[in-house]
């Protein structure tokens, strides 16, 4: 090869910024050009009307999947100006809206994270070809559309307005994705999880575009984690062992608070689910590992009390007593801390023993106060281990 065809210089590097790095190279922002990119176009616009309810601002999200192939978000909270939100002390929606950084980051307890990586609405803006962000607030109805991430022109008054809230109705860009037909069953999944896990929040997903006209799921769940365990085994049909033990624990050691929930079935598969900031965690961390170590120390503790198990048996170990288990384990933390980059594995080192002790005190005083069921638990882990 010439010299000239191997040259390479810095004239030969483009340096793309803000919303046109986002379109030019969308997957890098919602994980993929397919169903799963274009869910996530949902979920960036669903953070933050999420947020506006748990904290006490809006008293529902409605998420409407429209005949048109449009998608509208909207909450019943004050309004978020275009400008600066002094009420909330956040960016005002026009930041929002175009602003990456935003509310890049990783979300405290206090904020749930749908989205990849902590993104804003932007993400969906430069994604969509066409967002109308509405804003009701202080009798006011102020209206500001974008075409591909730019305004077409300043916000603007369109009238009065009844009630107050925020809805943003964004079209995907076709060009940009392989589907604009987002799944009203991977969507419900999704918000299901989030009502589980933030007990009050209410939630409903409605979809206009089936022939036989509009379907709608509400989530609600006051039970919070106690109710998706439940939710759990009753999908699956299995036969229950034991009720459902759940308690709640804020813990400043690992500045955070937990959530667990846990039962036993007659079945041998295990099912633990566990999360942080309402994301899951598939491949587990420091919090799934103190719930085992917890449930191990109580129902060892438990069994060699009753005569289950002789000082000179082997101890009931974290990978003796998933027998039947069906747990989660939900964490909130200030400060989360992930093995990689995709937020998969929880790595706070405090949070396994925090979690271990608190399931190891309030499994242990309900194994003391029912006995039939703690004893029947305990035979069936020593007899599926007697028969491996």
């Amino acid at each position: 090869m010439s010299d000239e065809a191997i040259k390479y210089d810095a004239s030969h590097i483009q340096v793309l910024t803000g919303l046109e790095a986002v379109r030019k190279r969308p997957g890098m922002y919602v994980g993929s050009t397919g169903e799963r990119g274009l869910h996530q176009l949902v979920f960036e616009v669903a953070d933050r009307a999420v947020d506006e309810a748990l904290s006490g601002r809006a008293g529902r999200v409605d998420v409407t999947l429209m005949a048109d192939g449009v998608v509208r978000v909207a909450d019943n909270g004050p309004g978020i100006p275009f400008g600066a939100a002094e009420d909330t002390g956040g960016p005002g929606l026009e930041a929002l809206l175009t602003d990456l950084s935003a509310g890049a980051g990783p979300g405290s307890r206090r904020v749930v994270t749908l989205s990849l990586f902590g993104l804003t609405p932007a993400v969906t803006n430069a994604l969509s070809s066409r967002l109308t962000a509405e804003v009701r607030r202080e009798g006011i109805r102020w209206v500001q559309e974008y075409a591909c991430g730019v305004a077409v022109a300043p916000p603007a008054v369109t009238g009065p307005a009844t009630g107050s809230g925020t809805s943003m109705t964004f079209r995907p860009d076709a060009t940009l994705f392989e589907t604009t037909e987002c799944s009203f069953a991977v969507l419900a999944e999704r918000f299901e999880e989030l009502a589980f896990l933030n007990r009050g929040l209410d939630l409903s997903l409605t979809d206009e575009r089936p022939p036989g006209g509009p379907q709608t799921a509400r989530f609600r769940f006051p039970g919070g984690v106690r109710d998706f365990v439940a939710s759990i085994r009753a999908r699956a049909g299995t036969v229950v062992q034991t009720d459902v033990i759940g308690f709640e624990r804020e813990d400043p050691r690992m500045a955070g608070t937990m959530e667990v929930a846990l039962r036993w079935c007659g079945s041998r598969e295990e099912q633990v689910r566990s999360f942080v900031n309402s994301m899951a965690t598939p491949y587990g961390g420091t919090h799934e590992a103190g719930l085992r170590d917890g449930v191990a120390a109580a129902l060892d503790a438990y069994a060699r009390a009753r005569g289950l198990l002789t000082a000179a048996e082997p101890g009931l170990g974290a990978d003796r007593v998933g027998e039947g288990l069906t747990a989660v384990v939900s964490v909130k933390l200030d400060r989360p801390e992930f093995v990689g980059a995709t937020r998969g594995e929880l790595d706070n080192a405090p949070v396994r023993a925090c979690v271990g002790e608190a399931v190891r005190e309030h499994l242990g005083a309900w194994l003391e106060q029912n006995p039939e069921q703690a004893e029947a638990v305990v035979t069936e882990i020593l007899r599926a281990d007697a028969l491996d």
